[in-house]
């Protein structure tokens, strides 16, 4: 391999620029009118000697980049042998920010140096005398263009100082000290853990990938729900590598004058370049990231990109969807969906989110962002990039900025595509809700930093009941029953102060409003119904939480959660649901004598919903066809609104009011060989307003619960006492009798007899 041939002009610049200083010091000998041309360039010859070897030096120079443009063993020899050696020793010598602020400071040494030799010759002293004297030739000579100059000064500084000012905050840099942060404090992501940890190592030694011919992914987006850890897993990754950690704010680029958003990224950047080159690597990190913006890309374009979940791709790409046909095929049957990368229009794949027509940090801030992102390869430095430029020499290029930047959002699709592509943000990782064991993983860490008194079983059932918490959530929860175990002067935390906070989180407090008794005896029995059905066919779920407390929106509530993660929904699972959902309906008009409440529409709604889907999307029907199929652009999707006349006035709402009513026969049959457990559960809600699901279990099983002690519903004289409450209750809802006192279930002095209990025979599970 040869040196490229340099240009004509790349020849002879520095000699020409030697020749015009030679003739201009000659010109300034010639002060003397007696000294003629030929005497004062011998005299500038014997004077400025040093000019001519300078002279000299260049035409070596010149002969040896002929030579190398030539002859492929000498090019070698120099660019590998001495000045490849020679950079070689003063990387493993000085590091790149010594190397860059030595070659900053040789520069303007040197051309001060050829400044003051000028000077010199100009004013005819020496070159330290030259340099004094400046100060005072510019003093002098202010006095003419001192208006100018100072109206002119006295305007920019405004604006400057103006300007500065508004570019100050949302930035905080915390110096490697000062992140406590490490690996071991982030629990419950460790899939994502390992990932970021291989781009932490490249930034610790970059070398390992380079030398391969690949290089450092610089860019990581961490996207989830809220308090899954993205924050505090870059706060990790700088504290593990002793790198500075550049925390911008979500507000830091949004403001009211236009151009400040592009001041603060420039600024930003140039801060993150001094302290890549001070400590070896700087990680900037972006905390929601979707206050950015995009520049108005259309709605669900991100949705194409590999980083969606299975959940969300839509049916062009996912492996249950339309990827068996060809792609002529598809552009030729589905030319809506194509154009909107394969999302049915209306369905549950269009979640992403298009963003801000204009970013969301004003006019230009994102297009900076991007610039800023791609161009740290970019020359620096006005001498390099200007002076280099018109002398005809090429730009150095700038030393290897070690920047990580990791971004955070809980709104993936509000950021513009050009942000997320390779070589701005490289990996993309989704921080979603942890697993049972990254739960139990964080409960023991949370835990740990207070004092409890829950075995291991307990700290299990703890992640098997909370099948969506987050990092945030279950530091909140142990919190919350630190307060809790507070109020009753204990130190130490048990299993009934996390399910009372747990139960506190998850139905809020009360809106100090109560019922009327016999409209809380009716709500009552609605909601013991869906339990007592929910908890007999249901397989995959377990019950949460039942509550009567009134609260925004509702009246009460039964919540159900997931015994084991699974990711397929079967045709019993669905019919269960239906079943859980309808059992409002089905158990009014069977403990009230055929009369309903307006309280069931939400539940028929979504009973509706799910029984219209089995029929005409989910295979789960008499029919094969899947009505997807018919659905346009225009159209949405009907099919999966139960309020659609339409549809329900159809064969396919037909053969969902089919399923319905064969379901609703079924959960009458539950609800008549459970009946006595629907009364002693709405029996229990009346009088503690909210129970956990271990105590719903309690009370139709007659066992003892954590709050609730079941087995007193389980004697005789218990079930005969509420059949009477119950039958006075329906009296006052037919308007015939006044509502009689609830009654108080408990078990007699001493303990109960074992015989009485068996009067409560548990019902099958269907």
């Amino acid at each position: 391999m040869k040196r490229k041939p340099l240009p004509l002009w790349d020849r002879i610049k520095f000699l020409l620029l030697f020749a015009v200083l030679f003739a201009f010091l000659t010109a300034a000998a010639l002060d003397n009118p007696l000294m003629s041309v030929e005497d004062a360039a011998r005299k500038t010859r014997e004077e400025k000697w040093w000019l001519l070897a300078l002279a000299g030096l260049e035409v070596l120079r010149q002969i040896h980049f002929f030579v190398s443009e030539r002859w492929a063993g000498y090019y070698r020899f120099w660019t590998e042998g001495v000045f490849g050696r020679a950079d070689r020793i003063l990387r493993r010598r000085f590091s790149d920010w010594t190397r860059y602020r030595l070659s900053r400071a040789l520069k303007w040494i040197f051309w001060i140096t050829i400044g003051s030799l000028v000077l010199a010759g100009v004013w005819n002293t020496t070159p330290a005398l030259a340099l004094v004297q400046v100060p005072g030739w510019v003093w002098s000579h202010l006095p003419y263009a001192f208006q100018i100059i100072f109206l002119f000064f006295f305007i920019a500084i405004q604006f400057l100082g103006m300007f500065w000012l508004l570019t100050r905050g949302g930035v905080d840099v915390l110096m490697p000290d000062d992140v406590k942060t490490r690996f071991s404090d982030v629990w419950g992501q460790d899939h994502v853990l390992e990932r970021v940890k291989e781009n932490m190592v490249f930034l610790e030694n970059p070398e390992a990938i380079e030398k391969r011919g690949g290089y450092v992914p610089g860019g990581i987006l961490l996207w989830g729900p809220p308090g899954t850890g993205k924050t505090l897993m870059a706060e990790a990754v700088a504290g593990e590598t002793g790198k500075p950690y550049v925390f911008v704010d979500p507000g830091a680029f949004t403001n009211m004058f236009m151009g400040i958003g592009i001041l603060r990224v420039k600024l930003l950047f140039r801060k993150l370049r001094k302290l890549a080159l001070r400590y070896g690597g700087v990680i900037t990190f972006f905390d929601e990231a979707d206050a950015l913006g995009n520049r108005g890309s259309g709605i669900g374009t991100i949705g194409r990109r590999s980083f969606s979940p299975p959940a969300t791709a839509g049916p062009l790409t996912s492996c249950h969807g339309f990827a068996y046909l060809s792609p002529h095929t598809q552009a030729s049957l589905f030319p809506e969906l194509m154009a909107t990368g394969g999302e049915l229009p209306g369905s549950r794949q269009g979640f992403f989110m298009g963003g801000m027509g204009m970013g969301g940090g004003g006019m230009g801030t994102l297009q900076a962002l991007l610039t800023e992102l791609s161009g740290l390869k970019k020359p620096r430095g006005l001498i390099n990039r200007h002076v280099r430029r018109i002398l005809g020499m090429r730009p150095k290029p700038p030393p290897k900025y070690r920047i990580l930047v990791m971004m955070a959002t809980n709104m993936v699709g509000a950021l513009d595509e050009a942000l997320l592509r390779p070589g701005r943000i490289d990996r993309i990782y989704h921080v979603g809700y942890p697993s049972k064991e990254g739960r139990k993983r964080t409960y023991e860490g949370y835990l740990s930093k207070v004092e409890h008194d829950l075995s291991d079983e307990q700290v299990d059932r703890l992640a098997t009941i909370t099948p969506y918490a987050t990092g945030a959530s279950i530091k909140d929860l142990v919190n919350e029953a630190l307060i809790v175990a507070m109020r009753d002067e204990r130190d130490s935390i048990n299993f009934n102060d996390v399910l009372k906070a747990k139960l506190l989180k998850s139905v809020g407090p009360p809106e100090g409003v109560d019922y009327v008794e016999r409209e809380r005896h009716a709500v009552a029995v609605h909601e013991a119904c869906h339990a007592v059905v929910g908890y007999r066919v249901r397989r995959r779920l377990a019950i949460d939480t039942a509550t009567i407390q009134k609260s925004e929106g509702v009246l009460g509530f039964v919540q159900s959660i997931p015994i084991e993660e699974r990711f397929g929904e079967w045709r019993s699972d669905y019919e269960a649901d239906i079943m859980s959902s309808i059992a409002s309906l089905v158990g009014e008009q069977m403990f009230f004598g055929g009369d309903n409440s307006d309280g069931v529409s939400s539940d028929l709604r979504s009973a509706t919903h799910v029984a219209l889907a089995m029929e005409g999307l989910f295979g789960m029907g008499s029919t094969i066809g899947s009505h997807a199929a018919v659905l346009t652009q225009a159209q949405g999707m009907p099919i999966v609104d139960g309020t659609d006349r339409r549809v329900l006035e159809s064969e396919l709402g037909r053969r969902a009011e089919k399923l319905l009513a064969g379901l609703a026969e079924r959960t009458a049959e539950v609800l008549t060989e459970n009946r006595n457990h629907v009364l002693a559960v709405a029996h229990a809600l009346e009088a503690h307003r909210t129970l956990s699901g271990d105590d719903v279990v309690a009370v139709i099983e007659g066992t003892e619960g954590p709050m609730v002690d079941g087995r007193a519903y389980a004697l005789r004289d218990s079930i005969d006492l509420l059949e009477r409450y119950h039958a006075k209750a329906l009296e006052a809802h037919q308007g015939r009798e006044r509502m009689m006192p609830l009654p108080v279930i408990a078990l007699p002095h001493g303990g109960e007899e074992p015989e009485a209990i068996s009067a409560m025979t548990p019902g099958p599970r269907v």
